[in-house]
C-alpha cells in the first residue's frame, strides 16, 4: 500500500488532484481492528475545469500513462485496486477538508476523521455499513462532541441514533 500511497502525493504535488484522503473500509482500519477489503476509497477534491464541470478523467489519464490498468471501477495502482471518489456532498468536502495527516510506514497520507467516517456510513446507508457500525462505534476511538456537530450540520442525527438503537 505503501508505494500506492506515494503515487497519490505524486498526483497531489502534479496537481492531477487537489487533495485526498483516504477513506471506506481502509480509512476505518486506522481506527480499529483490521479485516478484509477488497479496495482503497480514496476520496479527491478536483481542480476545476475551465467549464466548471468535475471529472475523474484527469486521474484515470494520468494514472493510465503510468501503466495502471482498469479493474471494474478501480484503477489498479502499484498492485492496489483503487476507487477514486470525489467529493460530491458537503460531508464529504468537510470530511476531506479536515482528513488527519498520518504515516503508513515511512510515507505521509491522509485519513478521514473516524467520526467523519461514522457520518458517510450513516449517510451512504448500505448494508455493508450498517453491518461495520456497529462495531467501528465500539472500537474507534471518537471526539462525541465532534461526532454530534458532524451529524448535526448534514441532518444525520435521527438515522445515526436509528443505527445506534438497532445495533
Amino acid at each position: 500500500m505503501e508505494a500506492t500511497l506515494k503515487v497519490l502525493n505524486e498526483l497531489e504535488r502534479e496537481g492531477v488532484i487537489s487533495r485526498y484522503a483516504i477513506g471506506g473500509a481502509v480509512g476505518a482500519i486506522f481506527y480499529m481492528e483490521p479485516f478484509l477489503t477488497y479496495d482503497l476509497d480514496v476520496f479527491v477534491l478536483l481542480p476545476q475545469t475551465a467549464g466548471g464541470l468535475l471529472t475523474l478523467s484527469p486521474i484515470y489519464e494520468a494514472l493510465k500513462r503510468r501503466g495502471c490498468a482498469q479493474e471494474g471501477e478501480c484503477l489498479v495502482v502499484e498492485g492496489m485496486p483503487v476507487q477514486f471518489l470525489p467529493a460530491y456532498n458537503p460531508l464529504l468536502e468537510e470530511a476531506l477538508a479536515e482528513s488527519r495527516e498520518t504515516r503508513y510506514a515511512e510515507t505521509v497520507t491522509r485519513v478521514l476523521r473516524p467520526e467523519h467516517l461514522a457520518a458517510i456510513m450513516v449517510q451512504t446507508g448500505r448494508d455493508k455499513d450498517r453491518q461495520r457500525f456497529s462495531t467501528f462505534m465500539e472500537e474507534a476511538e471518537q471526539d462525541a462532541d465532534y461526532l454530534r456537530g458532524v451529524l448535526e450540520r448534514h441532518q444525520l442525527t435521527e438515522r445515526f441514533n436509528l443505527w445506534k438503537s438497532t445495533t
